[in-house]
């Protein structure tokens, strides 16, 4: 109980900086004079945010943000995010035939309760997370260990109610930001390197409207950060920096889906139809679950390969699966077997990334959707 105790104060005290920091943030006036310390302020934020999911240093095991136990199947997974209530669980039962316990009153789902879809022969695990409520990055409710299983998926579902969906879509996405996780974003592309001697090299490559060497520098010496190199090849702000120095963030695609749009008007649905990055469906009298499928596998942004044995016709039933960035002939081989790549003499491949059909391909052959391969190895 002591330990615990011990970190609960901590806790209280690291909640309390928090505030204390957004406030003066709040305060301070946002012009050329202050940018530096506003940017030491944001990198201040980070770290106590970061204090706030992991413990602090030196505290028992067990006190950082641990997640439900599901073991990671299929091709890829997909984790249904949302406030309680708002459909979450019958878009699990209607698309994965899994049960999920369903009713009409709060908080029904109380762990992570796992399904599959088979979709186009790839094995999609689809999760029902339990409902986030506002300060679930703050230690409230189950929220902390919903968002630690959000940051093992390759594809948020933010499930909004058609209703209201605006005053959930941004609660829920400041309560991922504040856990590190980037919806619809790419890393910015910024090098960062610790040294031991040298001091701050600084390069910015494009016109930067944030950053400067005095910024820079300020926010790399709250991290106590003193030899490094920074080079910037876009224009980027402090927190892009302050992400890149805290390594830890994950940069995933997300897709909202408004769910029961029969209780919404023709008239809010040509709205709601101007939001990037949506799909809308009605999951209790099953409309648009199609589409709601297809959206997640453009998202989830797979290939399907199909293998062929030797004097065979190929097995169009069970294909391997590949990410659109790893689609080479040697990722190929490692998903079926790390062995393979040794034994590799040469690849057959049929399909719309060849010119010739077969084409002999080495291991650099980037694959395209439903390309056919057949691997010949050395005797």
């Amino acid at each position: 109980p002591g330990g615990w105790l011990s970190f609960f104060f901590a806790a209280m005290t690291t909640l309390q900086k928090i505030q204390e920091v957004e406030a003066e943030m709040a305060r301070t006036q946002k012009n050329k004079a202050t940018s530096g310390h506003l940017g030491l302020l944001k990198a201040k934020l980070a770290k106590l945010k970061r204090e706030m999911i992991e413990g602090p240093k030196g505290a028992g095991g067990g006190a950082a943000g641990e997640g439900f136990d599901v073991t990671k199947s299929g091709d890829a997974r997909v984790g249904l995010i949302g406030f309680p209530s708002v459909g979450k669980s019958t878009l699990l039962n209607k698309l994965t035939g899994t049960f999920s316990e369903v009713a009409s009153y709060e908080f029904t789902t109380l762990t992570c309760i796992p399904g599959v879809i088979r979709f186009k022969g790839a094995k999609i695990q689809l999760l029902d997370l339990p409902g986030i409520i506002e300060g679930a990055k703050d230690g409230k409710g189950r929220g902390r260990q919903v968002i630690a299983v959000g940051r093992t998926c390759n594809l948020i579902l933010i499930v909004l109610d058609a209703s209201k969906p605006m005053t959930h879509k941004k609660i829920i996405e400041r309560e991922l930001e504040g856990f590190g996780l980037r919806l619809n974003r790419e890393p910015p592309n910024i090098y960062f390197k610790k040294k031991e001697k040298g001091g701050l090299n600084y390069h910015a490559m494009v016109a930067q409207s944030q950053l400067d060497h005095d910024i820079v520098k300020s926010v790399c010496g709250e991290y106590k950060i003193h030899h490094a190199d920074i080079t910037v090849r876009c224009d980027a702000t402090i927190d892009d920096l302050i992400d890149i120095i805290e390594g830890n963030r994950i940069y995933v695609p997300c897709l909202y889906v408004l769910n029961m749009i029969d209780k919404v008007t023709i008239e809010e649905l040509e709205v709601l139809d101007q939001v990037p990055h949506y799909v809308m469906c009605s999951a209790g009298l099953e409309w648009n679950l199609d589409e709601v499928l297809e959206k997640i596998w453009e998202y989830l942004d797979m290939i399907r390969i199909y293998t062929k044995p030797k004097g065979q016709i190929p097995d169009y039933n069970e294909p391997v699966v590949l990410r659109t960035k790893k689609n080479s002939v040697e990722d190929f081989c490692i998903k079926i077997h790390k062995q393979l790549v040794k034994q590799f003499k040469h690849g057959l491949v049929w399909g719309s990334s060849v010119k010739h059909n077969p084409q002999k391909c080495g291991l650099t052959h980037r694959l395209a959707d439903e390309d056919v391969i057949q691997i010949v190895k050395k005797i």
